[in-house]
């Protein structure tokens, strides 16, 4: 008896391990936040330079072919910072993006948000994917990060808040999901 009591209680909890999880439970653990990525184009501080291009870039209307190097401020706030320093200023958006589309504007973008103040002092996350800038809201993957985001997987949604004056600037709501067990 003991041993069809054991198989009874094995199967249930088998079964109760296949059941969906409930989308509040699946969301516990999400950090959400917002912040500002200002790609300063011109100037005499500039921090988006472009750094390669292929020989047919300059025939092409999306500029495919061309890669840019940045170290771009990102802030609690929208406020344009031009070459200075931005007193909200939270960390540093660091690495790459390449115009990857011959049809449209689609950068693949590799970086790093470095965090340098606020609650997430001294961690990163690291973001790589697809951004087709003329469209209203693109998203790209979370793939890791450092300190309290160490092995963190989400994704963030970009959205770009004022192009002008050579410094555009990209609200990024962040969905991050740090290691549940780190």
């Amino acid at each position: 008896m003991a041993a069809k009591a054991s198989l009874l209680l094995l199967l249930l909890c088998a079964a109760a391990a296949l059941l969906p999880v409930p989308a509040s439970a699946a969301d516990d653990g999400v950090i959400k936040f917002k912040v500002y990525f200002h790609d300063v184009l011109a100037g005499k501080s500039p921090t988006a330079i472009r750094i390669a291009e292929a020989a047919a870039t300059k025939g092409s209307s999306t500029f495919f072919g061309a890669m840019v190097a940045i170290d771009d401020p990102l802030t609690t706030t929208p406020a344009a910072t031009g070459s200075a320093k931005s007193k909200d200023e939270v960390g540093r958006a660091q690495g790459t993006y390449t115009f990857a589309d011959q049809a449209t504007f689609g950068l693949l973008m590799n970086m790093n948000f470095v965090f340098t103040a606020g609650d997430y002092k001294g961690s990163s996350l690291t973001i790589y994917g697809r951004n087709e800038v003329l469209s209203a809201v693109r998203e790209m993957s979370i793939v890791g990060g450092t300190g309290k985001f160490r092995m963190a997987r989400g994704y963030v949604q970009a959205s770009t808040v004022d192009n002008g004056a050579g410094e555009t600037v990209v609200e990024y709501t962040v969905y991050v999901n740090p290691a549940a067990t780190a």
